[in-house]
């Protein structure tokens, strides 16, 4: 499954895909790792990389995963793929939602010229019979919606446009 991290405030797509009691991760550089982490006690375990072993100290916050290991900390934040994929595509001051699948539209939550606040659920969608909110990835106003109730739409199709306008 294709995901993304941020450490130390850079991005990073990779794939991760379960392989026996590991994980097989795939970086865009084509090498491949076998990696797992075995805890031995809350917050304390073993990070094994390519048959290398090491103890490395953890704290997971939400998305965050703070990491000690040789001496270093690292914040591991992980991007969830439908807000990353929202905000994909952004130019000239503008912030498109997109379809991070398709499906049809089941409601529209907002109208053209409302000011939303990040979080705030702007299209709600289904697809493969499951319903999904599509939600502001920042504070703007909405200046264009794209669809509305009923629509069938493809991946990556724009749903709502958002300002770059302070709320």
């Amino acid at each position: 499954m294709h995901h993304r991290f941020d450490v130390d405030g850079k991005s990073h797509e990779l794939w991760l895909t379960r392989s026996g009691s590991a994980y097989r991760l795939d970086l865009p550089d084509g090498k491949t790792h076998s990696i797992s982490l075995i805890e031995d006690v809350p917050g304390y375990g073993r990070l094994t990389v390519d048959g290398l072993s090491e103890p490395i100290a953890f704290v997971i916050d939400g998305d965050t995963v703070h990491i000690h290991r040789a001496g270093r900390a690292y914040a591991l934040k992980y991007v969830d793929p439908l807000i990353a994929f929202a905000t994909a595509g952004d130019d000239a001051g503008q912030n498109v939602a997109r379809a991070p699948m398709p499906g049809v539209v089941v409601a529209v939550k907002v109208e053209e010229g409302q000011a939303v606040l990040a979080g705030t659920v702007l299209v709600v969608i289904e697809s493969m019979k499951l319903e999904t909110a599509i939600r502001a990835s920042r504070d703007g106003v909405v200046t264009r919606i794209h669809v509305k109730a009923g629509d069938s739409f493809d991946r990556d199709v724009p749903l709502v446009t958002l300002s770059q306008e302070n709320v």
